[in-house]
């Protein structure tokens, strides 16, 4: 971006009344509308105001002014600054005013119950303390903690609203992608003991595969007498054994009354007529 005078419409006035610069150049080097140039040639803006000269301020050499002159298309450019420039300030502590130092510690105090998030730096840099102090009161071994209050900054007029939303946004965004970091890491750690693990194995050599086991027979269920095999021409049931107490069987062509003994207790045969 290129820069521009400290006070451009005063610049603007008095290039106007003391070059023969176009418009467009004088609106290009004082950051302003072409038509806000010439509303201040008409008089139309700026009216009464006083102009500053920039080849006195340092801002602009008339060698510069001449060679615009010559061409129309060219763009005047800033003189480089011949007196020392104020420096930035360093990063750092913000300076706080004598009479709201005394307030520091309540906004400490707010901001480490309300957005423990934010790192010490970031406290540092919004309210203009210093670590040890943070600590000091994060472990309540401050001189005055017994009077320690929590109160907004933004309301101690300390820092302003859109100073604390924006550490606080970074904040939680450092976070997210620190756990983001750890859950890449983990996840890693753990695909590379898998790998780690596999390779072992493989390198081992593949285990040896167990013998089948070899069935065990099982003895076959007796066959029960009511199941008759199909190759059985005739089933035969056994033969059944007299009992020891019955009489034996009587011989083929005897009369029962052979071996009866008589009436008369005698036995035999009866004797013959004579």
């Amino acid at each position: 971006m290129m820069p521009h005078p400290l006070m451009p419409k005063a610049t603007a006035v008095w290039l106007v009344e003391n070059t023969a610069l176009a418009f467009d150049q004088i609106a290009d080097f004082c950051g302003l509308h072409q038509l806000e140039v010439q509303a201040i040639a008409d008089g139309e803006v700026a009216t009464g105001m006083q102009g500053l000269d920039p080849i006195t301020a340092g801002e602009l050499t008339q060698e510069e002014i001449d060679r615009c002159l010559a061409d129309p298309k060219a763009r005047l450019k800033m003189a480089k600054p011949t007196i020392p420039q104020p420096k930035a300030r360093a990063k750092g502590a913000r300076y706080t005013p004598v009479s709201k130092r005394q307030d520091r510690p309540d906004a400490i105090a707010w901001l480490l119950r309300n957005h423990p998030e934010l790192a010490d730096a970031q406290i540092s840099k919004l309210i203009g303390t210093t670590k040890p102090t943070i600590n000091a009161i994060r472990q309540r071994t401050h001189w005055n903690m017994t009077n320690i209050k929590p109160q907004n900054p933004v309301g101690l007029g300390l820092c302003s609203a859109t100073d604390l939303d924006r550490a606080v946004t970074l904040a939680r965004t450092r976070a997210r992608n620190r756990a983001a970091r750890e859950a890449k890491a983990k996840a890693g750690a753990e695909r590379l003991a898998a790998e780690a693990a596999a390779a072992t194995a493989a390198a081992a050599g593949p285990a040896t595969a167990p013998a089948p086991e070899t069935p065990t027979p099982q003895p076959s269920a007796p066959e029960t007498p009511e199941v008759l095999r199909m190759s059985d021409a005739v089933f035969q049931p056994p033969a059944e054994t007299p009992a020891p107490d019955a009489p034996a069987a009587a011989a083929p062509g005897s009369t029962p009354d052979a071996d009866k003994p008589d009436e008369g207790g005698q036995g035999g045969t009866p004797a013959s007529g004579g």
